[in-house]
């Protein structure tokens, strides 16, 4: 698996998130910058459900929930926080609040859980009751 490959697309799809989220549904390029977000989700999936779906559903299993797993760009968050660049100059993100798909679990009890899907690298994270808590899985 070409694992930079992978954090690129995403990088790029968090970063048209990120755009997204920025405009107000009435600005001309609101449709426009949708539209190619959608293309690039679409594309994600294809791409990388095979490599990423197995890795949720033993995440899923460590949880200890009976949650259904969904696509990966499900767990994409609505915005990002850029934080400084690494480095190698490569800009991290974190995520916090209700962002990412809610989940239960038998084993952390009655918090707010969510899965989400994070570049640089890529990595799907647990927040709790909105604070991003902890790596559930890290690419290789």
């Amino acid at each position: 698996m070409n694992w930079e490959k992978i954090d690129q697309e995403l990088s790029e799809i968090v970063q048209q998130r990120n755009q997204l989220s920025a405009l107000e549904y009435s600005d001309e390029k609101y449709d426009d910058l949708e539209e190619q977000l959608h293309d690039l989700e679409d594309d994600f999936n294809e791409n990388y459900e095979e490599v990423l779906a197995p890795e949720l559903e033993q995440i899923y299993s460590k949880l200890k929930s009976d949650s259904d797993v969904l696509l990966p760009t499900a767990y994409l968050a609505n915005y990002y926080q850029e934080m400084l660049p690494d480095a190698k100059g490569s800009i991290t993100y974190e995520v916090s609040g209700d962002q990412g798909v809610p989940i239960e679990s038998d084993q952390l009890g009655k918090v707010d859980l969510r899965i989400v899907l994070v570049p640089n690298p890529t990595r799907f994270v647990l927040l709790i009751n909105g604070k991003q808590l902890k790596e559930l899985w890290k690419s290789r």
